[in-house]
């Protein structure tokens, strides 16, 4: 397994129009065979902060993940929401060893 969490900060005029592409991304995510999980998480005390959480099978996961047209229309959509630049970082699986996901 490979998880990657994406931190993404919305500019909070956007956070609606955000919350809507980003559901419709993450439905078309967890249709893929590679992918695991998919949690779209919005921030308690600062509605413009999200986190996504990708639980993929392998480490091809993200890279098949992101030649979808899901992702890439969802791209497209929400690069002008941004209030600074997202990023991701990677973690592997270490207990429960076999997570029982998928």
């Amino acid at each position: 397994m490979l998880i990657v969490q994406v931190h993404v900060h919305v500019v909070a005029e956007m956070v609606e129009e955000f919350r809507k592409a980003t559901l419709r991304n993450a439905q078309e995510s967890v249709r893929e065979p590679g992918v695991a999980r998919f949690d779209m998480l919005q921030q308690v005390n600062d509605s413009s902060r999200f986190l996504l959480t990708e639980v993929y099978r392998s480490e091809a996961g993200p890279a098949a993940h992101k030649q979808t047209a899901h992702y890439q229309a969802w791209q497209k959509a929400v690069e002008s929401m941004m209030a600074e630049p997202r990023h991701s970082v990677k973690y592997t699986n270490v207990f429960p060893g076999d997570s029982g996901w998928g």
